[in-house]
């Protein structure tokens, strides 16, 4: 295979090759880091006795402010520099990633988590920009491709060397590794990158939509983990009206964050991203509750949780590249939909766990689970992309980064607030176990109902999609 870098223009080929290498680690950082932090959950709630609802924020800390900044700081960087935003995201995330490694109490290590998530926010909406604007259009498929095995190799990895790591150094071993090789693409950045790409330099930013938007899922967020109570309920609803606002704003503004004409005048575009919110709302808290249920109600250490948790990231990566290829020559909804149907029925099939389940048949359900996402996923994004001409790619593409972000924040406040109807603000203990495996149950039986109607919504894009 040639190299990704290739090209006649030595200077060009050691940019291209420096993009390259920094998007590439930048995609498996943050897949590996949230995948490998679902099998520390138990030793973290352990050292600093955290009640679930807490544990919980652990995760979610990150992708609230992920979901809140991605679409504002892509445009921001679209407007003072991709490179500049790339490289800032880059030491934003190393700073505080090695915050989080030194933590003393379970409230800093979630505001570190959440510095990681603006971090990780400037990465996300940069890298694949960056990698496009270095390479040219012919070479940009099969460059992208690298981009997303990577991504899957942080998922597959994530859990089998988060567990290792746990059990042989801590749970704290987990960031020092983010943290250092985060530093590498940083520095690689900061001295090898040395060209800016500002399209949309001059051009006016809306910080009222951005600003409406960031209160409304805050709101929403926290609402959710505290649904039980008065304030829960109106920060809730708070947050959806503010959410409406936003949406009412975006209408009206001359240079919006999010551009929804394209919603409203293609039906492709507005079924395929809902279809990926669903799917991410459904699936992001699996590996969360299951690293949960292996190590609190099956014994399992971390390293051992870690390996039963690969089987999904395993057939997903197998299953992506076969599945976007199928799409080129078949309609992606009708191969995305079944996707769909299964991680539906793998979905159902984990809301009837109970504590003498066999590992087969959790095995079973995962890889089940994965093949479901991988259908699913290469094919969905073939449909988004597919619907929109050259000069929208990047508004496409923010836009479903935003849906895939939205979504996972969906599910971790989903879980957060059953388990606090559930366990309360109580951690997760042996007195509790029943308690824990209802609330899990129900949180599966949930996923599986919201992954079903997913399938119609994914169907309801029309053909071409």
């Amino acid at each position: 295979m040639n190299d990704p870098a290739a090209s006649p223009d030595p200077r060009a080929a050691a940019l291209r090759r420096t993009a390259f290498a920094a998007a590439n680690i930048a995609a498996f950082l943050t897949p590996f880091m949230s995948s490998a932090i679902n099998v520390a959950v138990p030793a973290i709630g352990k050292e600093f006795s955290m009640s679930a609802v807490a544990l919980g924020w652990v995760a979610t800390a990150f992708m609230l402010p992920a979901a809140m900044c991605l679409v504002p700081l892509g445009r921001i960087a679209d407007i003072v520099g991709r490179r500049k935003i790339f490289a800032l995201g880059l030491g934003v995330h190393t700073a505080a990633t090695a915050l989080a490694a030194l933590a003393p109490s379970g409230a800093v290590l979630i505001a570190a988590r959440g510095l990681q998530g603006v971090g990780g926010a400037m990465i996300f909406g940069t890298a694949i920009a960056v990698l496009t604007s270095v390479f040219p259009a012919g070479e940009r498929g099969r460059v992208l491709g690298w981009n997303t095995a990577a991504t899957y190799l942080g998922l597959s990895l994530g859990p089998v060397l988060g567990g290792f790591l746990v059990h042989g150094w801590g749970w704290r071993s987990i960031f020092w590794i983010t943290a250092l090789v985060s530093l590498a693409a940083f520095v690689l950045v900061l001295t090898r990158l040395d060209e800016e790409w500002a399209e949309a330099r001059g051009e006016n930013f809306d910080w009222a939509g951005a600003a409406v938007f960031g209160l409304g899922l805050i709101a929403l967020m926290y609402g959710f983990s505290r649904l039980r109570s008065p304030l829960g309920l109106a920060l809730t609803a708070g947050g959806l009206a503010a959410l409406a606002g936003f949406f009412r704003i975006e209408s009206r503004a001359v240079s919006p964050v999010l551009d929804l004409r394209l919603f409203r005048a293609n039906r492709i575009f507005l079924f395929s991203n809902l279809a990926a919110l669903v799917n991410y709302s459904s699936t992001w808290a699996v590996g969360f509750l299951l690293s949960l249920y292996l190590q609190y109600i099956k014994g399992l250490p971390p390293h051992k949780a870690g390996l039963v948790l690969i089987a999904q990231p395993l057939v997903m990566a197998l299953a992506s590249p076969f599945a976007g290829k199928l799409s080129d020559r078949s309609e992606p909804r009708t191969i995305a939909s079944f996707g769909m149907a299964l991680t539906a029925a793998a979905l159902a099939l984990f809301a009837f766990l109970r504590a003498g389940t066999p590992l087969p048949v959790l095995l079973f359900g995962l890889a089940v689970l994965g093949l479901g996402f991988g259908l699913f996923s290469s094919p969905n994004t073939n449909a988004v992309m597919g619907s929109v001409d050259r000069r929208s790619y990047g508004v496409a593409s923010a836009t479903l980064g935003t849906m895939r972000l939205s979504g996972q924040m969906l599910s971790a406040g989903i879980t957060m607030m059953i388990f606090s109807v559930f366990l309360g603000g109580n951690p997760i203990v042996p007195r509790l176990y029943p308690e824990f495996l209802f609330g899990l149950r129900a949180a599966f039986m949930l996923y599986a109902l919201l992954c079903t109607a997913g399938v119609f919504a994914s169907l309801a894009r029309g053909r071409r999609g």
